[in-house]
C-alpha cells in the first residue's frame, strides 16, 4: 500500500494485493522496476520481502496461463522484482520491450506534439 497512490480508483483500476490471485488469468505478467533511490522515506521493509511478496519467480510463474507472457521495462534488480530464471525464461520479452521502448516512446510524443501543435497544454 506504501506505493500506491492515493485514491487509485480515480484512475480506473482495481487494486489487488494478492499476486497470485492477480496474476492467474493475466495474458501478460508485468514487473515494474523498485526504485529505492529515489524514494524519499522507506517505503518496503526490505528487500526480501517485497521479493517474497511481490516478485516474479518460478513458482508464481507456474500460477499464470501457460501461454502468458513477461514484461520489464528494465533495468531488473534481478532477485527483487523477478527472480533471473524467469527474467531469462522464454516466456520473457523483456529484452524486445527494453529495445523498443525508446522509439515508442518518442512515438507516442511525436503523436502527442502534433495533436498539441507543439504548444504545450
Amino acid at each position: 500500500g506504501t506505493l500506491m497512490p492515493p485514491s487509485p480508483e480515480v484512475y480506473g483500476v482495481k487494486v489487488k494485493y494478492n499476486l497470485l490471485e492477480t496474476i492467474k488469468d493475466a495474458d501478460v505478467v508485468m514487473a515494474l522496476r523498485l526504485q529505492k533511490e529515489r524514494q524519499g522515506t522507506h517505503l518496503i521493509p526490505s528487500n526480501r520481502e517485497y521479493a517474497s511478496i511481490f516478485g516474479i519467480n518460478a513458482e508464481v510463474l507456474e500460477k499464470t496461463k501457460p501461454e502468458a507472457i513477461i514484461m520489464h521495462p528494465g533495468p531488473i534488480n534481478r532477485g527483487i522484482e523477478m527472480s533471473p530464471d524467469v527474467a531469462d525464461s522464454g516466456r520473457s520479452l523483456i529484452l524486445d520491450q527494453v529495445t523498443n521502448g525508446v522509439a515508442v516512446r518518442m512515438a507516442l510524443l511525436s503523436i502527442l506534439m502534433a495533436e498539441t501543435g507543439g504548444q504545450r497544454q
